[in-house]
């Protein structure tokens, strides 16, 4: 990728590439395709081997030439994936693995991609790892329960200075399904711990049950000075102490000022153990914060003024330069919220207490829908996240303090039809994160090193599972080159709207220590489905509206991850598929292994 190189290294291989993309247009292009140009994997025939034409040049801007795959800057394979019975009823009882090795030998700093297109239009790639190298490299892509038909698979030019051929092999693994199929986790992959909240803690003053269920759509926080842990059920706000051996003892510290939960957000400023809980009442919100873990808590303004009716989020972190001459508090706090034209945020430069005037930061001819989390970057970029910008996904972006937006589209990110809240995070230097259910239902998860100017390929997070549908993207950066992405997934393909939906839902996470040049994703579920059916988001009293809209991910003191989520299925849904519960039962995934996203802290939790 282009950030790994020096700016003269990038500058001199510009130039190269230039050079060398001139004289292929003028010779006509590398007009060299794949020897041979296709073939068929199949039970009886598993395997196939091919050798791709020279690619050279490089998409700079992420343009997709996958898409249409010109001569000179990427070269095309049609492989058939022949199955014994069509892929409905085969996978059925089977399943099987279709893995795709690609690899080169180059004499300068290369990055080469592997692409490939599915039957139904949907794309995997561009491989794991993705990077820049000089000598031999490879990637792989690792496809469970591949559909039956033609796919293209196609090499392309990333940053290509001199002509590069390849080398690639396909390969279909047949085995009878005995349980959901999963991949291979590499020793050291971060692992999680799911708590759920106590369903016998005492009911907090002012209400008649505790919050342990109600928790649709959850927010998550953390007091970074006392390690306690907070996620909004609702309008109560529940906390969770873990002690020394990891389990937590649960309280209901709901405040006394949270009367209405329209929408509920939960927020922690951790580094200085604020914690925010926010119910929308109309055009803005019942706000309050607790500085003693909930023992106390002091309303605030709420919101600034004009604020919309729907969806709010808080957030916060560092001033941009230069920081207001009057600010009193060392984060700047934002509330962002939805309009009926436009999205509105406002600043607070007193820690929550009061906020300043709201301002549009997209409308209606720029984005539509639901926007997520305001997330704010180490350098005081602020970043708001929306699933429908056009025909793209993208952010809401200013570095000025939120006094003036851009929106900035993830250029090979497709809307999603679902509506679901994309996220994004910044890490240590800079590098954002944006994660999100792409038109397919990929999860897929991009880069940016510029604000949101440019952005890497995407990864498909969710390929080695064999997802088809993802919901509820949410993503949380550390060191600059540390970063988890969690989502709920389904290998059930089709409309995840409907009533008649079967797909059972996992939460996954896929965490990357590299800066997104390899990515390992683990199903933190894998015996207990967090639902079955149908997650509606399209409002309303529909059944399958149970979780509502969004999840919840943030980090302790430590960099450990924490997820925030809604079980919704608990009970007998849990081994019986004939039973669905519609639960909201908050839970929290906390990482109990590996390395954690500061890697000041690595060696703090065990290996495995």
């Amino acid at each position: 990728m282009k950030n790994a190189l020096s700016r003269a290294s990038r500058f001199f291989l510009s130039r190269t590439v230039a050079r060398c993309l001139s004289a292929l247009l003028l010779s006509g292009g590398v007009a060299s395709a794949a020897t041979p140009t296709s073939g068929n994997v199949s039970v009886p025939t598993p395997s196939a081997a091919w050798d791709f034409g020279p690619v050279v040049a490089g998409q700079f801007t992420n343009a997709g030439i996958q898409d249409v795959c010109p001569p000179g800057m990427c070269d095309n394979y049609d492989l058939t994936v022949s199955l014994p019975q069509p892929a409905g009823t085969f996978y059925q009882t089977m399943t099987a693995t279709l893995t795709l090795h690609y690899e080169w030998t180059s004499s300068a700093p290369t990055d080469m991609d592997v692409f490939a297109l599915s039957p139904s239009g949907a794309e995997y790639g561009p491989g794991n790892p993705d990077g820049t190298i000089t000598g031999p490299g490879f990637s792989d892509i690792v496809i469970t329960d591949p559909l039956d038909g033609l796919w293209h698979v196609r090499e392309t030019a990333a940053l290509v200075p001199v002509p590069t051929a390849s080398h690639a092999t396909a390969t279909l693994t047949v085995a009878t399904r005995t349980s959901p199929p999963a991949p291979k986790i590499p020793p050291g992959a971060p692992k999680y711990a799911n708590h759920a909240a106590d369903e016998n803690m005492a009911v907090p003053l002012g209400s008649t049950v505790n919050g342990a269920h109600g928790a649709g759509e959850p927010s998550i926080g953390v007091n970074w000075k006392s390690g306690a842990v907070f996620i909004q059920s609702g309008n109560h706000t529940l906390r969770a102490i873990f002690d020394a051996a990891g389990k937590p003892t649960w309280t209901d510290v709901r405040s006394p000022f949270a009367r209405v939960s329209l929408d509920p957000i939960l927020w922690a400023d951790s580094q200085f153990g604020r914690i925010f809980e926010s119910q929308l009442d109309g055009a803005c919100s019942t706000t309050s914060y607790t500085e003693d873990d909930g023992n106390t808590w002091i309303p605030t303004e709420g919101c600034g003024t004009p604020a919309g009716p729907d969806h709010q989020t808080l957030g916060g972190g560092e001033y941009a330069t230069p920081k207001p001459a009057l600010a009193n508090w060392p984060h700047a706090i934002y509330y962002c919220s939805q309009g009926v034209a436009a999205a509105i945020c406002a600043r607070s430069d007193d820690g929550g207490r009061t906020f300043g005037p709201g301002v549009p930061i997209y409308n209606l001819t720029q984005c539509g829908g639901l926007h997520g989390h305001v997330r704010v970057g180490p350098d005081g970029t602020a970043y708001v996240p929306n699933s429908s910008c056009g025909a793209k996904q993208g952010v809401a972006v200013s570095s000025d303090n939120g006094l003036s937006w851009a929106v900035r589209t993830v250029p090979r990110s497709r809307a999603y039809r679902n509506g679901g809240d994309p996220s994004v995070s910044a890490g240590a230097g800079g590098t954002v994160y944006f994660g999100y259910a792409d038109a397919d239902g990929h999860p897929k998860i991009a880069l940016s090193t510029d604000r949101g100017v440019s952005w890497t390929k995407e990864f498909d997070a969710g390929q080695g599972y064999g997802l088809q549908n993802t919901e509820f993207s949410e993503v949380i950066a550390g060191d600059d080159d540390r970063a988890a992405f969690a989502f709920l997934g389904s290998t059930t393909p089709g409309d995840n709207q409907s009533s008649d939906f079967r797909g059972v839902w996992h939460m996954y996470v896929a965490t990357t220590f590299n800066r997104g040049k390899t990515w390992v994703t683990s199903d933190i579920t894998p015996t207990d489905p967090v639902q079955r059916g149908c997650i509606w988001n399209g409002g309303g009293s529909n059944q399958c509206r149970n979780l509502l809209d969004f999840n919840d991910i943030t980090t302790d003191a430590i960099g450990r991850v924490l997820i925030g989520y809604a079980d919704g299925c608990t009970g007998a849904c849990v081994s019986d598929p004939t039973q669905n519960t519609f639960d909201d039962w908050a839970t929290i995934a906390r990482q109990t292994t590996g390395k954690t996203l500061f890697s000041r802290f690595d060696g703090t939790l065990p290996k495995q």
